[in-house]
């Protein structure tokens, strides 16, 4: 009687020798949500499931299929929310999250060369950067953000809090041709990059980088020595490109051509570029781009706060670039690390610049803050969608609020009504990072109390400034 009992529990179970074939182990298994997974089919699955071992996703598909494969050790439940891919913030200065708002309504040039510059040099120490990203953490990681792409200094610091939030970083150690806060010369930047490179390289959730600030801020020496150590340690390079009017004028009157073409000839882009802005880049400059394999990180919020000119997203997607979006800074350029304001401005940017209510709709939007970003990041095998072997980085998103209701379209939905505070839930390498609204990885009290505490200086140079 006995052994009959066990063969039963078998059956029921199954167990090998049960009568069918055992259910595959996996660490988590997300049911029941509507999964947006930005595959290249762009399948939206109703009542979707999304299966995670270690951290990888292994599958995606309907619940009750995956329900009937897998079984996992613990079990998210998304009924009625929306399950994306995490978003990629592909431009921006996380530490400045505590110089927010100190010097708004002013030209780039003159907010980075009379306000930023100045601050940078007295404040920006390995200890404001740590706190400071550690802030920005926390806003990126309730915002649905789950990559970003950051040039600064001291990226030591920003990878060590980075990491200890859990959140992906490729991070950019900022070289200059004059006195940065933390290395006085552009040869001493580069010889801790190439130790920043070595001590991070295949971390899970850090990319280090090479970060030369711009072709208006580094001299030709400075950018092809940077190429080649990105060239060298296979490290992506981060730069600033064609931002301004009055960058890409002063480079065609001191070099002759624009600032894509000399970024080019001096062998930036022999490396794996991610050129944030690309605003002032004519139809030469996008062939070019595309050709050299250069993403391009589109931050409306940024060119718009500073008049710096619309970027021509849809030619530059049309000659095939790979744009991803950024916040830039929030010392200025922008206020906040809110990528649903960067989708839900840069369709309509594109709208408006060319004339046509059909440009960059919404699906397209969403793109650029996934899957497109992480093409432009060069870590589309990794990151960007919800597809089996691909990184367990994903999102889940509320929409029972007022603006959310009613729902017909769940592209126009994301994009032009649902907000960074819907996003009720974060997994990044697998690892539950945000539940319900809170942040796990961070001690949200102590990142408010060092925040105070640093930004009382900052205000202090203010109150002095004339």
């Amino acid at each position: 009687m006995r052994c009959w009992r066990v063969v039963i529990l078998a059956l029921a179970l199954g167990f090998p020798g049960g009568g069918r074939a055992a259910l595959e182990r996996v660490d988590l298994l997300v049911t029941g949500g509507t999964v947006v997974t930005m595959d290249a089919e762009r399948r939206v699955i109703e009542n979707g499931a999304v299966a995670i071992r270690g951290s990888d996703i292994v599958a995606v598909g309907p619940t009750e299929e995956l329900q009937r494969r897998y079984r996992a050790r613990q079990r998210l439940r998304a009924d009625g929310r929306l399950i994306l891919p995490g978003l990629i913030n592909a431009h921006t200065h996380a530490a400045m999250a505590l110089f927010r708002g100190v010097a708004d309504d002013r030209t780039l040039e003159e907010w980075l060369r009379n306000y930023i510059f100045p601050l940078e040099a007295k404040h920006t120490t390995a200890e404001f950067v740590y706190w400071g990203t550690k802030l920005a953490a926390l806003e990126m990681i309730r915002g649905g953000i789950t990559t970003f792409a950051d040039m600064y200094y001291f990226e030591e610091e920003v990878a060590r809090a980075a990491s200890e939030a859990g959140i992906r970083v490729v991070a950019g150690e900022t070289i200059l041709d004059f006195p940065a806060p933390d290395f006085r010369t552009p040869a001493e930047a580069l010889r801790y990059t190439q130790q920043f490179i070595q001590r991070w390289r295949g971390h899970p959730l850090v990319v280090p980088a090479v970060a030369p600030h711009s072709v208006y801020t580094c001299s030709a020496e400075t950018l092809r020595e940077a190429a080649a150590l990105a060239r060298r340690t296979g490290a992506p390079l981060l730069i600033h490109l064609a931002e301004s009017k009055l960058e890409v004028e002063g480079i065609r009157k001191r070099e002759g051509r624009s600032s894509v073409q000399y970024a080019d000839e001096l062998g930036l882009f022999e490396a794996r570029v991610l050129a944030a802005h690309c605003i002032w880049v004519d139809a030469a400059d996008q062939e070019r781009l595309a050709r050299r394999g250069v993403g391009c990180a589109h931050n409306p919020t940024s060119n718009m706060k500073h008049a710096s000119g619309i970027a021509p997203v849809v030619a530059l997607r049309a000659a095939g670039v790979a744009v991803g979006l950024g916040t830039d800074g929030v010392a200025g350029s922008n206020n906040d690390l809110n990528l649903f304001e960067e989708m839900d401005l840069a369709a309509k940017l594109q709208k408006v610049s060319t004339g046509d209510p059909r440009a960059l709709p919404a699906r397209e939007a969403l793109a650029l803050a996934t899957i497109e970003g992480a093409r432009a990041l060069g870590r589309e095998q990794e990151i960007g969608s919800l597809e089996p072997g691909k990184r367990a980085d994903l999102i889940l998103l509320r929409r029972d609020a007022p603006h959310a209701i009613p729902f017909y379209d769940v592209y126009s939905q994301i994009v032009y009504s649902l907000k960074a505070s819907d996003v009720d839930a974060s997994l990044i390498h697998g690892r539950v990072v945000l539940r319900e609204g809170r942040v796990l990885t961070v001690d949200e009290g102590e990142v408010k109390r060092q925040a105070a505490r640093l930004v009382a200086a900052v205000k202090e140079s203010l109150a002095k400034k004339p």
